[in-house]
């Protein structure tokens, strides 16, 4: 096991692909987008009760070595503060694994 940078974005939508092409300039390889997310922030509740998916709000988790992290954030954060939408980081453990193995 070995610790990586667990970055977990939420966004409108709109943003998304701008969100999506820092993370890739920053060297993030792999990420996950879930779309049509509601909740509540601190400015409010953001609930899925539109018909436009324009509107909709998505949640991106991603996943980095530390060494790149900085560059990461300093490409997103402009994003963010332009655009809006909240950016967490934490550190997690990663297993990885070698081969695939049908049955054990």
């Amino acid at each position: 096991m070995h610790v990586v940078k667990k970055i977990e974005i939420f966004s409108d939508s709109v943003e998304l692909g701008k969100i999506i092409s820092a993370l890739e300039r920053g060297g993030v390889s792999s990420y996950t987008v879930i779309r049509n997310v509601a909740g509540k922030g601190v400015r409010g509740g953001v609930f899925d009760d539109s018909a436009v998916t324009m509107l909709d709000n998505a949640y991106v988790i991603a996943f980095c070595s530390p060494d790149i992290l900085k560059s990461v954030v300093e490409i997103v954060r402009p994003i963010l503060n332009k655009f809006g939408g909240s950016c967490f980081i934490s550190d997690v453990m990663e297993i990885r694994t070698m081969k695939c193995v049908s049955s054990l």
